[in-house]
C-alpha cells in the first residue's frame, strides 16, 4: 500500500515535499515538522542515483522537513538542522547521519538512511532546529518495518 502511494506521488516529489501523502507531522506554533520513513527498495533507480541512496530491502530512508505557515494560508519551506537516533525498542539507539537535499522549486529536506530488521518496531528520537533562536523541537515516533523478500 505504502509503495503504491509513493509511486503514485512520484518519489522525487515525495523526497523533497513536506506535504506529500503518508507523512506525519507535528505542529509547533506556525511551523509544521513533517517526517516520514520508507524502505529504500521502494525508491526508483533514478531517484536513488540522483540522491546517492543505496537501495536495499534492509535499509530505510527517513525524510524530515519543516514549513512555516504564512498569514495568507500558504506555507514556505524552512532550512532546518536535524539530529537524532533510531533503534529497536528493546535495544540501543544508533545516531542518524542527516544530510540536506534541495529541490528546484526551493523545497528542502533532511534525509538519513538506516538499517532495518523484518517486523521490528523502531523508535526514532529527533531534535529539529527550525529557528536558531529557539531550542530544538523534539519529535519522537515508533514505526515497524517489513522486509519484502
Amino acid at each position: 500500500m505504502r509503495s503504491a502511494i509513493l509511486a503514485g506521488l512520484g518519489l522525487a516529489a515525495w523526497l523533497l515535499s513536506p506535504l506529500a501523502g503518508a507523512q506525519q507531522f507535528e505542529q509547533v506554533g506556525d511551523y509544521q515538522v513533517h517526517y516520514s520513513a520508507v524502505n529504500t527498495s521502494f525508491l526508483s533507480d533514478e531517484i536513488a542515483e540522483e540522491y546517492a541512496i543505496q537501495r536495499s530491502p534492509a535499509h530505510a530512508l527517513l525524510n524530515v522537513s519543516v514549513v512555516e505557515e504564512q498569514d495568507d494560508g500558504s506555507t514556505r519551506p524552512v532550512n532546518v538542522a536535524v539530529s537524532g537516533s533510531a533503534g529497536p525498542l528493546s535495544g540501543s539507539q544508533s545516531a542518524l547521519a542527516f544530510r540536506n537535499v534541495r529541490g528546484a522549486d526551493d523545497t528542502r529536506a533532511q534525509i538519513a538512511t538506516f538499517r532495518i530488521h523484518d517486523d521490528e518496531p523502531m523508535r526514532f528520537d529527533l531534535d529539529v532546529t527550525y529557528d536558531r533562536n529557539r531550542e530544538p523541537q523534539r519529535v519522537s515516533f515508533i514505526q515497524r518495518f517489513y522486509i519484502e523478500r
